[in-house]
């Protein structure tokens, strides 16, 4: 596997090494040691499947604070998606920074969410489906969420948001999370 950081600290771009034959390719997708040598937690808790009907579907922004905290390895397997991570660290330099990824079934990347990062991501196609291999269990409790269309992030969504839950449209702005409210 190939490891490129993002602008974010700990959060990386995956990429595969395939050693392609007559048959096709074979490549690793993950390894503990190899997210351990980088630093990375390489704890798998649960592994989750997220299938979307129509482009432009929304899941997210949601991230756990601790003592449940997650770490995410997300792909994606069928169509495309724009992956997005945002750096809830209070301590981190890049805290309330930003990035965005196309994850592809043909481009084959994952991207690695830290503990402490809000992830979300829009279906850039129909039948979109989303692997996530995740470091905790899920908690209701200690689940949070941020908007997908907060001001105050200006985040560029390639496409019109056409669906949506209703918990993830309802996040607070983080506006009113800063203020206290």
């Amino acid at each position: 596997m190939k490891f490129t950081e993002t602008k974010l600290k700990g959060a990386y771009i995956i990429e595969l090494e395939e050693k392609p034959d007559h048959r096709g390719f074979f490549a690793r997708t993950f390894c503990a040691k190899e997210f351990e040598d980088h630093g990375l937690k390489p704890v798998v808790a649960q592994c989750n499947l997220s299938y979307n009907h129509k482009k432009g579907t929304m899941r997210g922004m949601h991230y756990q604070v601790s003592p449940a905290a997650e770490t995410k390895l997300v792909r994606c397997t069928r169509g495309a998606i724009y992956d997005v991570i945002i750096d809830m660290r209070p301590e981190s330099p890049t805290y309330l920074s930003h990035v965005g990824v196309e994850l592809t079934q043909d481009n084959r990347k994952a991207l690695y969410v830290p503990e402490m990062f809000a992830h979300g991501y829009q279906a850039l196609t129909d039948g979109a489906e989303v692997v996530y291999q995740v470091g905790e269990f899920y908690t209701p409790g200690y689940e949070r969420g941020l908007r997908y269309n907060d001001p105050f992030f200006n985040i560029q969504w390639p496409t019109e948001v056409t669906e949506i839950s209703e918990k993830d449209s309802n996040w607070p702005l983080m506006t009113m999370m800063r203020v206290g409210g």
